[in-house]
């Protein structure tokens, strides 16, 4: 297992993040937002933020700077910041106040006098719910049936056994450590953004449009990422009005988020509704699946969760029906984040397996088992490798599964009714295509690079294994350069591809780099190697070698005077239609709930998954951890409270939206199985980074339940729930 090779760096604060960018005559930026959810308006009274102390502009959308309209969606808003009068939610960017200093622009703002033309919003999922409509794009239902089979309705009523449940939750807000901040500054009319991002080419995109350069005058450079799990993908309001008003000021801007604006500014997780029925045979073998899954959705742009989509991939079954609404409401823009679909979607599959097994007196693992599908059920291909089998049964025994007491509330210790539950993980792999460069220096070290990005996830340091790996070389010896627009166009850090779309790339790169290396040895008539054919050149452990003669890389650029050799290689998209590839695991859970309080902890966990190759154990155990933590905050505290009449969100900070800390979390077991998935790459490795969250609140649930016999639907689970 290796260390994060930027860990260091991080620890002692050595690491730069965007907003720790400090330039020459920096002055600072801080927005204006809304305190209307939907209207329009009148006037901005700015005369004494102008006048205050240090101010240098004052923007609005009376006073705009000019934004081109964007022509593509990246899931944040549709309309570019301060282009009209028009309110779309609470928290909106309607203002920036520029100044000397960030305090100074922060007064100023809190000086500016908005009236409105307000109109109420709408605001209350629950209460959009009855007019619920089909989403802004994709098929509104996918469904398949066996042969003579009617309807899913006919599928249900055929079978021996059915339960139908609705599911719920409510929005959640991804609050990732580092706020979000923009750094631009112009030389010339090209502009450099230091800001915080999962993309940068997503950045050099975007900016492109709002401010009607080209791309090759803009550079982007993001090579640390404080968090992300999605509402970093891309660039919200601050962005595009910092490089904007750095532009018009001749001079560079910086913008930096509250926690507050973080709320609203830059999106969220939607909200939704699953109803749920499944029919079995008294065996339990399935043979119906319905999931109606429902899920808000911003005015402001076209994101939803299609939250029912799970039931089309994970257990096997005859007939599946799933459907997909959304409610649209004048909140904050709704976007990714980590597994979107999944994280809400399995909370109600995995609860309704585990009703399905209590109305059969059936283990809830073995209804898992028996319905393990071999192949996509939706589709019927085979999957690229599958090895859910093993992480139940090695799961079961670690975990002692087989001690687990069927009676809700059989088991107590002291005041504490004790529950074990179980789910299981799943979640989606791809490759898709990216570029990476590696270049062999002369003093015996390689550098790769390409515009990934590392969001904490340790991808700087797979980057910099494989590197190693193929180049025979110390892990130290390799430095990875992610973040920066200016190199070859690697994975965006999100979906949980870019271990397995980039590590092909930087193998191919390497690959390529030792070829280049063996060219120049073989052809520049200083080296030992000259007029000696290629083939019989070989590369490995850091040396080059032919029969007794053996020369490490770095010595022999060294003597020829070059200070580098480099390449870059392109690795193609995964093209096989005819496999299905997803990672599959299973998480295990006890939790305690209080007789008298009601409140619920979770005291011991287990994870076993299937993800393929795991290049660095240390970091991927990190990866799922995190998952899981952000799972049991999903299940037991996030709940992200709107004012249904104000569109207003009542706990927008981290002092009353509650996230898990240290006392929240049990020790958390993480088994992997390590199987490479050759199908999808020669690599291997499939993406976890959104793997460990998937099933985690549906184990909490069913644990919930085994403790006390209360079943409850409604995410997040808090004590007055399970009070009543």
């Amino acid at each position: 297992m290796t260390d994060r090779v930027d860990g260091r760096l991080k620890v002692t604060g050595a690491a730069t993040y965007a907003a720790d960018n400090r330039l020459d005559r920096l002055a600072y930026g801080y927005l204006v937002t809304s305190t209307v959810a939907r209207g329009t308006i009148v006037s901005m009274d700015t005369a004494a933020a102008s006048k205050a102390p240090g101010v240098l502009a004052v923007y609005t959308p009376f006073e705009p700077l000019k934004l081109y309209r964007y022509t593509k969606e990246q899931n944040d808003e549709l309309t570019p910041p301060l282009q009209d009068a028009n309110v779309r939610y609470f928290g909106q960017a309607i203002g920036l106040v520029v100044a000397e200093t960030f305090e100074q622009a922060r007064d100023a703002a809190a000086l500016i006098q908005v009236r409105y033309d307000a109109k109420t919003p709408a605001a209350s999922f629950r209460d959009g719910l009855p007019s619920a409509a089909d989403p802004p794009s994709g098929s509104p239902v996918s469904e398949v049936l066996a042969p003579g089979v009617g309807s899913i309705d006919d599928a249900l009523n055929a079978s021996e056994v059915t339960i139908s449940a609705t599911y719920t939750a409510s929005m959640q807000n991804h609050n990732a450590m580092e706020p979000h901040p923009t750094v631009a500054a112009w030389d010339g009319d090209h502009v450099t953004l230091y800001t915080a991002t999962q993309g940068v080419i997503l950045v050099v995109d975007r900016i492109a449009e709002a401010l009607g350069i080209d791309k090759a005058k803009i550079h982007v450079r993001n090579p640390y990422v404080g968090g992300g799990f999605g509402n970093k993908w891309g660039i919200w309001a601050h962005t595009p009005l910092t490089a904007a008003a750095a532009r018009a000021l001749g001079r560079p801007v910086k913008t930096v988020l509250t926690r507050e604006q973080a709320f609203t500014v830059v999106g969220h997780r939607p909200a939704s509704q699953q109803t749920v029925s499944l029919g079995a045979r008294k065996d339990g073998t399935l043979t119906a699946i319905k999931n109606d899954g429902v899920s808000s959705k911003s005015a402001s742009n076209s994101f939803y969760e299609p939250v029912a989509n799970l039931c089309l991939s994970l257990y096997a079954s005859p007939n599946i029906h799933v459907s997909r609404k959304v409610v649209t409401l004048d909140v904050p823009v709704t976007t990714i984040m980590r597994a979107p679909q999944e994280a809400n979607g399995s909370f109600a599959l995995e609860s309704a397996m585990d009703e399905l097994a209590v109305k059969l007196g059936i283990d809830p693992l073995e209804l898992r088992r028996k319905n393990d599908s071999p192949v996509v059920p939706s589709s019927g291909v085979p999957w690229s490798s599958k090895h859910l089998d093993e992480c139940y049964r090695i799961g079961a025994e670690r975990f002692g599964w087989s001690r687990r007491n069927p009676t809700p509330g059989a088991v107590t210790d002291g005041d504490w009714l004790v529950g074990l539950g179980m789910a299981t993980a799943t979640y989606g792999a791809s490759r898709a295509q990216a570029s990476v460069k590696v270049r062999l220096l002369a003093n015996g070290t390689a550098v790769v690079s390409g515009t990934g990005a590392d969001l904490g996830t340790g991808q700087s340091t797979v980057w910099a294994i494989l590197a190693a790996e193929s180049l025979g070389i110390p892990v130290a010896r390799i430095r990875p350069d992610l973040g920066d627009s200016a190199s070859p166009v690697a994975a965006n850090a999100g979906g949980s591809g870019s271990t397995s779309t980039n590590g092909p790339a930087v193998q191919l790169a390497t690959d390529a780099a030792k070829t280049a290396m063996i060219a120049l040895a073989v052809q520049d008539e200083r080296s030992p190697f000259h007029g000696m054919a290629a083939g019989d050149v070989r590369f490995e452990d850091g040396r080059l070698t032919a029969g007794n003669l053996s020369v490490p890389f770095g010595s022999l650029l060294t003597s020829l005077d070059v200070p580098g050799v480099e390449a870059t290689a392109t690795s193609p998209k995964n093209g096989d239609k005819t496999h299905g590839f997803r990672s599959f695991g299973a998480h295990f859970c006890e939790v305690r709930v209080n007789a008298w309080t009601g409140e619920p902890r979770v005291s011991r966990w287990l994870t076993v998954l299937d993800a393929g190759r795991i290049v660095n154990e240390k970091t991927a155990h990190n990866q799922i951890v995190g998952g899981v933590v952000m799972g049991i905050g999903h299940a037991l505290l996030e709940e992200t409270r709107l004012e249904p009449a104000t569109g207003r969100i009542s706990n927008a900070d981290l002092a009353s939206y509650l996230v898990p800390v240290n006392a929240d979390v049990p020790p958390i077991d993480v088994r992997f199985l390590d199987y490479p998935d050759t199908l999808l790459s020669p690599l291997g490795a499939r993406g976890i980074g959104e793997f460990g969250i998937v099933g985690a609140a549906g184990a909490v649930a069913n644990a919930v339940h085994n403790a006390t016999g209360k079943r409850i639907r409604d995410l997040p689970i808090t004590l007055e729930k399970l009070l009543t």
